[in-house]
């Protein structure tokens, strides 16, 4: 067996149910779930039946590459999205089966894991499939602490220059699971500059990009910071978004990666031999999903009436504030982050999940520890009735 499999930690959930091992929640409380970013946002129903209209597609193979339309589609969303010029929909775009599968064999595909001393560089807290990838290819993870002080942004500044000249890939969230940070045009091209200098290539985690608050600001992207300061040919770029939050299709494990033609070429001959080509009925869903903007303003507002009612709830007993973007809350706790999730749990009935378990101890700091991560997935008075048991829940601290 590979050895490096035994160098992965147990996924977040998995420590959560250790965590909660021999608690009995009160049975007159009916449990919520705010521990998992999963949307339960209904999916709208022209997708729906996109599926189903499209389901003769089952009969054939599907190509690697998708088909024409999606990724026409898809193109010409991130020409409206972002503001580009022509996106090529044959040698910029590639569908994947969601950004998860695809942030993993993007990893396989780019790093060498022969070459000494090769490192992955990642956010603290993360989202775990950074981890495993940079291991499993050989590589050594380093991340780097996202405090509150620096408004949960990365300090590139921070990395030493004998480990820059070891990294290979670079896993950048924005907006940050779990704090919900924006990273600014400025900071893109700090990025951009260590990336011409050390020569190692931008993975760009942009799942959460379409839930954001104000509708004439939306969070900027990769690809439109580099064309902003003319890195037009997005060299050493490559974004992964997914249809999972915007559309509310979780199920469907559809999404994307776009950018630096020359790493989409070596990484579509991975994916021909990886074998995870997307079903021609989902890509049919997918591309009615990416033509259509109307469901995504709606799910917006939903998730903007969330936080402007249950945020004001949590924040007069907790420090918290809303995100930047994203759909978390990012709270910190009075007492350790682990036993608020599980005094919460054995008291109230409501699952959050500690930060410390989306976190790695890096430069001696936990940076996910004394918060938890609260996901405003369900509906609007779900919520609403979680905040009350949390913040009764606080008053006894």
């Amino acid at each position: 067996m590979n050895p490096n499999l035994a160098r992965l930690q147990p996924y977040p959930f998995e420590k959560l149910r250790a965590l909660f091992a021999g608690i009995t929640p009160p049975a007159e409380l009916k449990p919520i779930r705010l521990s998992i970013g999963e949307p339960q946002h209904a999916t709208p129903s022209f997708i729906t039946q996109a599926l189903i209209d499209n389901l003769g597609g089952l009969a054939n193979y599907p190509t690697t590459q998708g088909s024409e339309a999606l990724r026409t589609s898809i193109a010409r969303w991130l020409e409206r999205r972002y503001k580009l010029p022509a996106v090529d929909a044959a040698t910029q775009v590639l569908p994947v089966n969601g950004s998860r599968e695809a942030l993993f064999a993007f990893t396989q595909c780019v790093v060498d894991g022969t070459r000494p001393g090769a490192k992955v560089l990642s956010p603290n807290p993360f989202y775990q499939i950074y981890e495993g990838a940079a291991l499993l290819a050989g590589a050594e993870p380093v991340f780097i602490n996202n405090l509150a002080e620096n408004r949960f942004g990365s300090d590139f500044d921070a990395v030493p220059e004998s480990v820059w000249r070891d990294v290979q890939l670079i896993f950048v969230c924005s907006p940050g699971n779990p704090t919900g940070h924006v990273i600014g045009q400025a900071e893109w091209e700090k990025l951009f500059a260590l990336s011409d200098r050390y020569g190692f290539v931008i993975a760009a985690d942009e799942c959460y990009s379409e839930i954001y608050f104000d509708e004439d600001a939306p969070p900027i992207g990769a690809l439109e910071a580099a064309f902003k300061c003319g890195r037009t040919d997005f060299r050493n770029i490559v974004v992964f978004s997914s249809l999972s939050k915007r559309s509310n299709v979780p199920g469907m494990r559809t999404g994307f990666v776009a950018g630096d033609a020359a790493a989409l070429k070596s990484f579509l001959l991975y994916r021909t031999y990886h074998g995870c080509a997307m079903s021609p009925s989902v890509q049919a869903a997918s591309t009615a999903a990416w033509n259509d903007e109307a469901h995504v303003v709606e799910n917006r507002r939903l998730y903007r009436e969330k936080f402007d009612r249950v945020t004001p709830i949590i924040a007069h007993h907790l420090k918290v504030g809303r995100p930047d973007a994203s759909f978390y809350l990012w709270a910190q706790t009075p007492i350790s982050d682990t036993e608020f999730a599980r005094r919460l749990q054995a008291e109230y009935n409501v699952t959050v999940l500690p930060g410390s378990f989306l976190a790695r101890e890096a430069n001696g700091v936990n940076p996910g520890a004394g918060f938890v991560r609260i996901a405003l997935v369900a509906e609007t008075s779900e919520c609403l009735e979680a905040a009350e048991r949390i913040a009764a829940f606080c008053q006894t601290l």
